[in-house]
């Protein structure tokens, strides 16, 4: 089955400048009065969710495993005559980076169950190694507990239009015996009311639960950790019914 991650054409159409704008303000108002110039995101794809920051005077770099993702995140950027340090890298190992360190790290876009629990608590110490003192950690994620809870299995978007044409996707989950879920991500492509093209990728996550990352952040010495939901402007706050959230944590 294919990756969507190896087909950033697709991957984008999700994408529009209005919700890049609200992306832009969502870091805005997150990221608050946290003094942060560079940030790295070691899971940037093709950096929908992290160019942004750009436009508030941050210095983004970013490294990624899709060679496809970066260099359409430095399309992106370029377009846009900002610049950009990209670096091919799967995030349990950041060494590209040497001895590199910014003022906030972070893994974009639900990045983190894509590997092991095991390999997600080593991603962690990886990204720490990066941080300044004094600086910030930072990672967002889908709320795997109410998914699991909840044996969610349909996710809608609404349509996107493009060049005339209307596009659907419907995201199916099935919940594995071994506690993983695969998501069939589905894309139908409509010209005057006929489907003239399908799309189909799956992707492939591990679960994991909040307290396992919170209580690994305590342990590398992360304080005034912060959990919201992402985008950070919805309105619900109990944990149990958010769809996606962020966490942030200073390192002392």
């Amino acid at each position: 089955m294919a990756k969507l991650y190896d087909r950033a054409d697709i991957y984008d159409l999700i994408e529009s400048d209005a919700r890049t704008e609200i992306i832009r303000k969502d870091w805005e108002e997150f990221l608050g009065n946290r003094k942060i110039d560079t940030v790295l995101d070691v899971s940037i794809g093709s950096g929908g969710l992290t160019l942004p920051l750009q436009d508030l005077g941050i210095e983004v770099y970013g490294s990624d495993l899709s060679e496809a993702m970066l260099s359409k995140c430095a399309t992106k950027a370029n377009k846009k005559g900002k610049s950009i340090e990209l670096k091919c890298s799967d995030f349990r190992d950041l060494s590209c980076w040497e001895d590199r360190l910014f003022d906030c790290v972070v893994s974009s876009g639900n990045s983190l169950a894509y590997v092991s629990n095991e390999d997600v608590l080593k991603t962690l110490e990886q990204m720490d190694a990066h941080v300044k003192q004094g600086g910030f950690l930072c990672f967002d994620s889908r709320n795997w507990e109410m998914i699991q809870r909840e044996n969610q299995r349909f996710y809608f978007y609404n349509p996107m239009f493009k060049d005339g044409n209307r596009i659907n996707l419907i995201q199916v989950w099935d919940h594995n015996s071994d506690g993983s879920i695969t998501f069939n991500l589905i894309y139908t492509f409509e010209r005057d009311n006929h489907i003239f093209q399908k799309e189909v990728f799956e992707e492939h996550y591990n679960p994991f639960p909040k307290d396992m990352v919170i209580e690994k952040l305590e342990a590398m010495g992360y304080t005034d950790i912060e959990i919201k939901p992402f985008p950070c402007n919805v309105p619900e706050r109990d944990f149990d019914k958010i769809d996606w959230y962020r966490v942030i944590g200073r390192k002392k």
